[in-house]
């Protein structure tokens, strides 16, 4: 199916929606259906002042030109604790051609933070807590055809004891319609577009293998015409050329009453399987409604045909394959963008992630932009999503709670990537009776409800299997901070040991860990990690962060007990509340520098040793002014045989933590610039990395 070209204006070129090249006999006739069109242009934005439901005199004073994404919040949330809390105001002005009465007109925000209030021609039409999911809502009715229509948004990004997440402290709150929205138009027969903001057409895989797959569909229809409606509905497979490869139909009919349920199968012979990274296959699965021969309705979903199975104690098995959980994880804020970000920027980040040779994502610790699991389905990213129970409990937040995890299980399961739900972060209860566990067990319930197929997890701060909060989901997520937050760099070794000997057939993973790393900031010896307050200090040298990486994971390659493994954090991110390590208002964990500009040397480490891709990378780079003439020298590369010259002079190198770690010492230098190069062969193709130090 296509869509036509449509534009924004006084008036809409609204396209039409075209189905063709129907297989085995299906019906080929095109018709009008659903057409989507963007909604983020000619905003106009200001701050409060200004009580929206009592007082709109302020409506009339100055308003700013925006274009959505957009948050109020993309500079002052970086820079320190003083940042803006409050609400933001968004009006629009659009046009609906009168010929487009008698359909069905929709409004869909994939994301504004964190409470939106919306009024259309003054009046109320709906209030959406929750910053990171996307809701949708009917405008039919109050709706001028062939006029000027009024849209106002408020939005109010204030941490609230009912709202996930209830504070600023691990993240901030950003302000604003900060994702796309657009504009959904159907006919008076559709498949539902309110449903929490789903698809309306949801997927399940049973007996998935090699030799074959079955798939079934369930969609919700809806008919506001006044009797009932007799439709044919029909499912059609598309391989990635856009070949029919399946396809079932059927005729019912659709009472103008309630929605109307139905269900859909196809088997699939030898389909070719979802394979992540190694082969990201995507079919396509179009379901459509169709009446009189014509086209009304039609959703289009990604199908990658795959089965995951964790087995304890060996790691994740796709498609009956060992498969490597090489894992990180992501904020979705950026510099001087906070978090209303493009696609290209989403892009960007999907790409570095893969460089460092990724394979799963745990996207935290909220739901993100429905761009990033696009990506994933094709890149063969597999996923852990979550919502936004973390690092506290208001004890009020229960229904949002529920409501974010439905929204993120319905919006997102047709997901191939996704492989997990996760319920919580780091919070807590002292006993199974109370808060925390007693609604971690209703969300378990919910997910298990909603999609029994996929994993659930529960994440603790804590390095105990049996913590209250923790053991009601599939999964016992653990964030271990060896060496910055507790004890020494190589506790993870016995932290690891203890649980599999304790704990034999429990489902765990290390979901957090790392260290902080400013890049402007170095030490010529390794810093006593007592000397380092991860708290309240100001020197986070990167060299201590690089070390915690190198020998954390040789730990962790030697556990398979440990399902999988997230480092924390693929890239730095605003934190408003903290001021440490010498930046304020940021963590300093990511791996890649805020802006995107600027990789540090933990991010080579695991490329050297997740990415296949020849590569020779020289450490300790930034840390170029030395004052010892005896010195150690590391690199990290997936080649054999690495050598390294200093002034040309061959140096002694042995194999560190594992294979991908060389260690050159004692190196000598001289007084002065010193060049040093290191270099490894792959197919015969000499690569080359070179740095100076300057020894004062």
């Amino acid at each position: 199916m296509m869509h036509t070209v449509q534009s924004f204006g006084k008036h809409f070129l609204l396209g039409l929606l075209f189905c063709a090249g129907l297989m085995n006999g299906l019906l080929a006739q095109q018709g009008g259906g659903r057409q989507t069109i963007p909604f983020n242009d000619n905003w106009e934005f200001k701050k409060g002042p200004g009580n929206f439901g009592k007082d709109t005199s302020y409506l009339h004073e100055e308003w700013e030109p925006v274009t959505v994404p957009h948050t109020y919040n993309r500079t002052d949330m970086q820079l320190d604790k003083n940042f803006y809390t409050g609400d933001g105001f968004y009006k629009k002005k659009f046009w609906v051609d009168a010929e487009q009465k008698g359909k069905r007109i929709f409004l869909r925000f994939e994301g504004a933070g964190s409470v939106a209030t919306v009024y259309v021609n003054g009046k109320y039409l709906t209030t959406h807590k929750g910053s990171y999911a996307a809701f949708s809502f009917e405008i039919t009715h109050v709706i001028a055809y062939g006029q000027d229509n009024m849209i106002l948004v408020k939005t109010n990004n204030d941490a609230r004891r009912d709202v996930l997440p209830v504070n600023h402290f691990l993240f901030p709150i950003y302000g604003g319609i900060y994702r796309p929205v657009a504009m959904i138009i159907t006919g008076p027969v559709n498949i539902t577009v309110t449903d929490y903001a789903s698809p309306g057409i949801y997927i399940t895989q049973k007996n998935v293998s090699a030799a074959g797959a079955d798939i079934d569909v369930n969609v919700k229809l809806e008919n506001k015409e006044k009797t009932a409606q007799p439709v044919t509905i029909q499912t059609i497979i598309k391989d990635a050329s856009g070949k029919p490869v399946g396809a079932v139909k059927k005729n019912l009919m659709i009472s103008p009453q309630g929605t109307t349920y139905t269900a859909q199968s196809l088997t699939m012979s030898r389909p070719h399987l979802w394979q992540g990274v190694r082969d990201p296959y995507l079919y396509t699965l179009t379901t459509t409604l169709l009446q009189q021969g014509k086209v009304v309705d039609a959703v289009t979903q990604p199908l990658g045909i795959r089965h995951f199975e964790l087995k304890a104690g060996e790691g994740m098995f796709l498609n009956g394959k060992k498969y490597p959980m090489y894992g990180v994880t992501r904020h979705q804020d950026r510099w001087q963008y906070g978090n209303a970000l493009s696609h290209d920027q989403h892009l960007e980040d999907m790409h570095i992630i893969r460089e460092m040779g990724a394979t799963t994502i745990r996207l935290a610790h909220y739901q993100q932009a429905e761009d990033m699991y696009a990506l994933a389905d094709r890149m063969g990213l597999l996923i852990w999503a979550e919502i936004p129970f973390v690092n506290a409990t208001s004890f009020e937040e229960d229904e949002n709670a529920k409501q974010q995890l439905t929204e993120l299980i319905r919006q997102n399961r047709n997901h191939p990537s996704i492989f997990m739900w996760g319920l919580h972060n780091e919070v807590y209860s002292k006993t199974p009776d109370e808060h925390v566990p007693v609604l971690t067990r209703v969300l378990n319930d919910i997910a298990k409800t909603e999609d029994p197929d996929r994993y659930t997890v529960a994440v603790s701060g804590y390095g105990e299997m049996d913590r209250p909060a923790n053991l009601a989901a599939d999964v016992q997520g653990m964030n271990r901070y060896y060496g910055w937050y507790e004890g020494k760099i190589g506790d993870l070794e016995k932290w690891a040991s203890k649980l599999e000997t304790t704990y034999q057939g429990y489902k765990v993973m290390l979901s957090e860990y790392g260290a902080d790393g400013n890049m402007d900031q170095s030490a010529e010896n390794l810093p006593d990690p007592s000397a380092i307050n991860p708290v309240s200090g100001r020197f986070f040298p990167e060299n201590y962060q690089t070390e915690t990486h190198i020998r954390q994971w040789a730990i962790i390659e030697k556990h398979p007990y440990i399902l999988a493994s997230y480092l924390w954090n693929t890239f730095e991110f605003a934190v408003p509340m903290w001021n440490r390590g010498g930046v304020n208002a940021r963590n300093l964990k990511g791996l890649v520098s805020f802006d995107r500009k600027r990789k540090k040397d933990a991010f080579y480490w695991y490329k050297a040793n997740w990415n296949p891709e020849p590569m020779l990378y020289l450490a300790n780079r930034r840390d170029s002014i030395r004052t010892d003439g005896t010195t150690t020298v590391q690199a990290f590369s997936n080649l054999k045989n690495v050598r390294l010259f200093v002034n040309g002079k061959e140096a002694t190198g042995r194999q560190g933590v594992n294979d991908k770690h060389w260690i050159f010492d004692p190196v000598l230098l001289k007084r002065g610039v010193n060049k040093i190069r290191a270099t490894a062969v792959s197919q015969g193709k000499t690569l080359t990395d070179e740095m100076q130090w300057i020894l004062r």
